[in-house]
């Protein structure tokens, strides 16, 4: 019988306090938490985000590897997820097809670490260390063909 190795979970109370720490109204994120809605956090000063479907993300992640990289969320329902990118971008992500780069200020709507709501959840949890994903990394991992799709690859 082959035993799967023993994965270790990110901190989940250090992911969780920093979450929290990026909030503008800590106290207001975690009351939304409480009543079991999602908490608007928006992007700015902490992280930046990036936008694209499921899928690009599964792929992009089986490329990574063993490539540190930054919290992700991810929406069941909606098939998109979120990269959690470092807040000074630049220009490392333009020209990615299927990719969208939020401007400073847009909210992205978090469920806890701890448990999905509203179909979101985390992928990649924070883990408290403000470990985010290099855009140059993230960028170079949708480009290999492993994640483009049909229609990509012939654009």
């Amino acid at each position: 019988m082959t035993r799967t190795p023993h994965i270790p979970l990110a901190p989940v109370r250090e992911g969780m306090d920093w979450l929290l720490s990026c909030a503008p109204d800590p106290a207001a994120v975690q009351q939304a938490w409480d009543a079991g809605q999602l908490a608007a956090i928006p992007t700015g000063p902490h992280w930046r985000v990036a936008e694209t479907q499921l899928s690009r993300s599964m792929r992009a992640l089986r490329h990574l590897g063993s490539t540190p990289f930054g919290p992700v969320l991810t929406d069941i329902d909606r098939t998109l997820s979120w990269w959690l990118l470092q807040p000074s971008l630049a220009d490392e992500l333009d020209g990615t097809v299927g990719v969208y780069v939020h401007p400073a200020g847009w909210e992205l709507h978090c469920p806890p670490v701890t448990h999905a709501l509203g179909g979101r959840s985390w992928l990649a949890i924070p883990d408290g260390s403000g470990q985010l994903t290099d855009p140059a990394v993230l960028s170079a991992a949708f480009a290999t063909s492993s994640c483009r799709t049909k229609t990509e690859a012939t654009a």
